[in-house]
């Protein structure tokens, strides 16, 4: 009953929702937990309620801006000690922010898990009693889910490295695969996942078969019976200029909508955003970009205008509807052309077998102990930044290369007072050190720019003790610092595996991604084809079982629903395609040289190197997007030899 007292004390709750209480007592009894709700079945409470009941303070780790944003405000509106840290935050604010996370006054922090990336952010974290880590969208860390970041993959080190006394895995998306990748990331008892069920039952179930021409009519014909209906409505495409051109025709039909899409400015998209959850527009046509995180109770109706990627997608964006427990609806408006696009973008994911092994040799050549810009890997062999995590990522779990951390090239320095006060309380030896690292620094009007590998062979002092003294002024209040180019350290593992074998491991890797990403577009085909109940379909994906139908989908209400999806012909290259690849080639762009490199450009996919030769606006960009990949990579691997 104490729990219960707290719970209407600190969140005005009457009673927990299935999963929660078992969650909150295995963390108070010290283990770790991994929870597996629905979207909607307030996770967030299975971490914010430990937090207020622990000593020390609770590290939440999320993807999600809007729901740290969100969330923060919801709990400092309560008098709760809670702050976020994101890009986009004034330096000034930041340090503010972790004097109260040192001191030991906030209770929870939400960061991003790239933050942890951060050396002087750990630094601090060092010092800091963290009594729980809890981590968002956890099947990102899992090779098998949809989302895999594989920043994620360094949580379970980061917790043991910072001392975590028990961590709390929170995930909407988990297939048992995925469920069983987390526990054993985070050494997590099989008794201690818990796992609410995943069928909603207020949420209706709709799949409507069409052609392309055919999909706008059919959602103005689903849309005007609702136009003075309550609630609000979301419509995800997967392109950006989707977005912007469905909008349009739907303000042109009478009905008030907006776009919101990652390419869209940061104000323009916070204002859509807040219109939207103040119900001052009612429909917005989005991209995956919205919704996450975004806790609103009222949406009635989410279409999928566009195939989803996959079905862990689809379950959690069709989970934003009906979050207030009333009826609401979730149509797919089935068109297989859908597919090209979405295959398309998981090959263009893929680099090519060159690519991979440039990659790894670049790495084997730099000696016994080094370090690399993410950045500038990518944009040398052209492999997407994503991919050259991933790589590094794998590298160092078959202990090929063994961290040592990240940390910046260099800083923009400014003394937040003269120097004789700066140094007045320190010790001989590090007064004249910092004497001289400014001395050595490249002044300007305000800062002093500090390249710490020139530095250190300038004045014959360890990198190492050179970024510690900044840090130590920084936590001090003495100086300002913006650190820029950051870098991850390594030490290659003695007897390494030759190169040639890494890049083919790696590449073997790399296909079996692609080979996944594929066949989650098939499970999403074959439940928009299934004559079954549509919930129980969904449910048996993640490991669950209905007892009946559900009653309320269109296939168990016996309206004409799913069933074969419409197939047209798959069509070839034709003289105009053979043309514009000719025209392409001729004009010989280094960015280009590659089959893969030519064939991601005219399916329109940029790549690093596309884009810093700016061919994103090139005529040619995207000519053969209405085909599929491997014919069009195909066809180049004849013609470029």
């Amino acid at each position: 009953m104490e729990l219960d007292k707290h719970l209407q004390e600190r969140f005005g709750h009457g009673f927990f929702r299935p999963g929660q209480r078992k969650i909150v007592e295995i963390l108070l009894e010290g283990r770790s937990a991994l929870a597996v709700f629905p979207t909607g079945g307030g996770k967030s409470l299975c971490y914010q309620l430990p937090a207020l009941l622990l000593e020390g303070m609770t590290l939440v780790v999320s993807p999600l801006i809007a729901l740290m944003k969100d969330q923060v405000e919801a709990l400092q509106a309560r008098g709760v000690s809670a702050e976020r840290l994101d890009s986009t935050f004034s330096m000034d604010e930041v340090r503010s922010i972790q004097g109260r996370m040192e001191s030991g006054e906030l209770k929870l922090l939400y960061v991003a898990p790239e933050r942890l990336a951060n050396e002087g952010f750990l630094h601090r974290l060092r010092r800091t009693r963290i009594s729980l880590l809890a981590i968002d969208e956890a099947h990102c860390i899992s090779s098998w889910g949809h989302n895999f970041r594989p920043d994620y993959l360094k949580l379970g080190t980061v917790a043991r490295e910072l001392g975590v006394e028990r961590v709390l895995a929170l995930t909407a998306t988990a297939t048992p695969e995925v469920s069983s990748e987390i526990r054993a990331h985070f050494d997590i008892r099989e008794a201690d996942h818990v796992q609410t069920g995943f069928h909603r039952p207020n949420l209706r179930f709709a799949v409507t078969p069409c052609g392309v021409g055919e999909r706008e009519d059919l959602l103005l014909q689903r849309l005007r019976p609702l136009a003075d209906s309550p609630g609000a409505t979301i419509i995800y495409v997967t392109l950006q200029q989707t977005a912007e051109a469905l909008a349009g025709r739907l303000r042109s039909a009478g009905f008030s909508a907006k776009a919101y899409h990652a390419g869209l400015p940061d104000d323009y998209r916070s204002e859509v955003q807040r219109a939207f959850m103040q119900g001052d527009v009612p429909i917005v046509v989005a991209t995956i970009a919205f919704g996450m995180g975004i806790d609103k109770a009222d949406v009635r109706r989410i279409f999928h205008y566009n195939l989803p990627k996959s079905l862990e997608s689809y379950i959690q964006e069709s989970g934003r509807a009906g979050r207030d427990g009333k009826a609401a609806s979730c149509e797919i408006l089935a068109c297989l052309e859908d597919r090209i696009v979405l295959e398309n973008f998981a090959y263009g994911d893929t680099p090519s077998p060159r690519a991979v092994r440039a990659l790894v040799e670049h790495l084997m050549w730099q000696g016994e102990r080094f370090s690399v810009s993410r950045y500038d890997l990518s944009v040398t062999n052209d492999i997407r930044p994503l991919v050259i995590a991933t790589a590094l990522t794998q590298l160092e779990l078959d202990g090929v290369l063994i961290p040592e951390g990240a940390f910046y090239a260099g800083y923009r320095v400014a003394a937040a007072r003269p120097m004789a006060k700066m140094v007045a309380g320190c010790e001989a030896e590090e007064r004249r050190l910092v004497e001289r690292m400014f001395a050595a620094g490249k002044p300007g009007r305000k800062w002093i720019t500090m390249e710490i590998a020139a530095m250190s062979e300038t004045l014959g002092v360890a990198e190492e003790r050179i970024r510690e003294v900044l840090l130590n002024l920084e936590a001090l209040g003495e100086v300002v610092l913006e650190p820029s180019g950051l870098r991850h350290g390594y030490r290659l593992a003695p007897d390494p595996p030759k190169a040639g074998v890494l890049a083919e491991r790696l590449t073997r890797l790399f296909a079996e991604r692609e080979a996944a990403e594929i066949a989650r577009l098939d499970q999403v085909i074959a439940y928009c084809e299934s004559t079954a109940c549509l919930a129980r379909h969904l449910t048996a994906h993640f490991g669950d079982e209905l007892g009946d139908d559900c009653g309320t989908c269109a296939n168990c209400l016996g309206r004409e629903g799913s069933r074969r999806l419409p197939r047209a012909g798959e069509r070839s290259l034709d003289g105009t395609d053979l043309e514009t690849i000719r025209g392409v080639m001729a004009e010989k762009h280094p960015a280009l040289r590659q089959p893969r490199q030519l064939a991601r450009f005219l399916c329109g996919l940029s790549s690093p190197a596309t884009t810093r030769a700016r061919l994103g606006s090139h005529d040619a960009f995207g000519a053969l997007q209405h085909l599929r990949f491997p014919q069009v990579l195909e066809q180049l691997e004849t013609m470029l030899v």
